[in-house]
């Protein structure tokens, strides 16, 4: 595979990883509070953004990123109430 089919393919990866998110949240078979929502959305922000980035597309880069920190940042939190719960 030409490494120019990557982008385009992590693209797609990325937003498939964004509407599971979204369709599982809203028919309610997981919720906000679990890591594979997170999960999901990171998954979603790398491959989008990496895509962006490849098309120099700099607004869906810069709102990729900050979807991803966003997910990141409640996963760490998540994990570290679940861990002092523990």
């Amino acid at each position: 595979m030409a490494m120019s089919n990557l982008y385009p393919i992590l693209g797609y990866v990325g937003a498939f990883a964004y509407l599971l998110a979204y369709f599982l949240l809203s028919i309610n078979k997981i919720k906000a509070d679990q890591p594979v929502y997170h999960a999901l959305n990171i998954v979603g922000a790398v491959g989008l953004t990496i895509n962006a980035i490849y098309f120099t597309d700099p607004p869906n880069v810069i709102v990729n990123l900050v979807w991803g920190l966003i997910a990141v940042t409640a996963l760490i939190v998540l994990l570290r109430k679940r861990k002092k719960k523990n």
